[in-house]
């Protein structure tokens, strides 16, 4: 039965937003992991957890975090992005994918278990929480190997919040200039508007169109290493699972986001509609985000050393980096 677990991790959500109205830099969505994973290392919740919460858990953690990623392609317009130019557009793409890239490789150098290495890549490198939710559904990931990455991602984006504005004056950036680092550098959309605000309504409308536009690299990335996968599974499949469901070539879930993100494009929605959208959007992400950061043991993730923060601080470094050699170009 998966009502029950669905009304906790909504009950969840509901209480993020309440805190986040009440304290509007921090994020919601972030919130929504924090509580996960403080309910899910409370020993008196254990049990109910894993045993009648859990069916609910994991459908919100999978369902509603594909839904919602459908209804934030309602947040892009391909007009806005372009607007950004096309240096910033090709420095984006290119900061994305380098930290991918980079990023998986030192997860698969250090040794890091399972699908690991491409969940802390995807959610590095593209949005946060909400990306690896949507690649571990892909890659068929394990709530363990799930449960790292997004801890990791947590846990640098709020320190992300707290170290960059200490940095804004001192690099000798503009209120523009430290919009377009956020968005650039920081990895949940939430994280970045509570980073970004505190520069000014300019500097954050520049984080979150840079931001989203690292958003929309989400489709075609999961839509490469779908096919990747699939490809895996069709060379060692045998005439015993040879009948075996394999990956869809392109999720329906990213086919969706894309549909979404022409709608806002070309079709002239009115704002009530587009804040609707918006208000559920992040509720489903926030009641997926709360399910998946149930699953997150963190004595188990200290148990496995310190290889998994390592690349973690390491992708955070590099984006950052790269982010602010981006600013410099612009």
């Amino acid at each position: 039965m998966w009502l029950p677990g669905v009304l906790v991790a909504a009950a969840a959500a509901l209480l993020a937003g309440t805190v986040h109205a009440f304290f509007p830099a921090v994020p919601l969505l972030t919130l929504a992991v924090v509580f996960g994973i403080a309910a899910g290392n409370l020993p008196a919740a254990h049990r109910a957890l894993t045993g009648i919460l859990a069916p609910g858990l994991r459908l919100a953690a999978i369902r509603f975090m594909r839904i919602g990623i459908v209804l934030l392609g309602l947040k892009l317009s391909l007009v806005d992005i372009l607007g950004l130019g096309w240096v910033t557009i090709l420095t984006t793409v290119t900061i994305v994918l380098l930290t991918f890239v980079g990023t998986y490789w030192l997860g698969r150098w250090v040794g890091l278990p399972g699908s690991q290495p491409i969940l802390i890549a995807t959610g590095f490198s593209i949005c946060g929480a909400s990306a690896i939710g949507a690649m571990s559904g892909v890659v068929k990931a394990k709530d363990a190997d799930t449960a790292t990455p997004i801890a990791l991602v947590t846990l640098c984006g709020t320190l992300a919040i707290a170290a960059l504005p200490l940095l804004w004056h001192p690099l000798g950036l503009t209120d523009l200039q430290f919009g377009h680092w956020v968005g650039a550098g920081v990895h949940d959309v939430g994280q970045v508007v509570a980073t970004a605000q505190i520069a000014g309504p300019a500097a954050l409308a520049v984080a979150v169109v840079v931001k989203l536009t690292r958003v929309l690299l989400l489709a075609p990335i999961v839509a490469v290493v779908s096919v990747a996968e699939r490809r895996r599974e069709t060379r060692v499949a045998t005439v015993t699972d040879a009948g075996a469901s394999r990956p869809p070539l392109v999720p329906l879930f990213v086919v969706g986001f894309l549909t979404a993100v022409l709608v806002r494009t070309f079709v002239p929605l009115p704002d009530a509609v587009l804040a609707g959208a918006d208000t559920v959007q992040t509720y489903l992400l926030a009641t997926a985000l709360f399910g998946l950061g149930a699953a997150v043991n963190v004595s188990a993730i200290l148990r496995t050393g310190g290889r998994a923060l390592l690349v973690g601080l390491t992708s955070w470094t590099l984006i950052a980096s790269l982010a602010f050699a981006a600013v410099q170009l612009s």
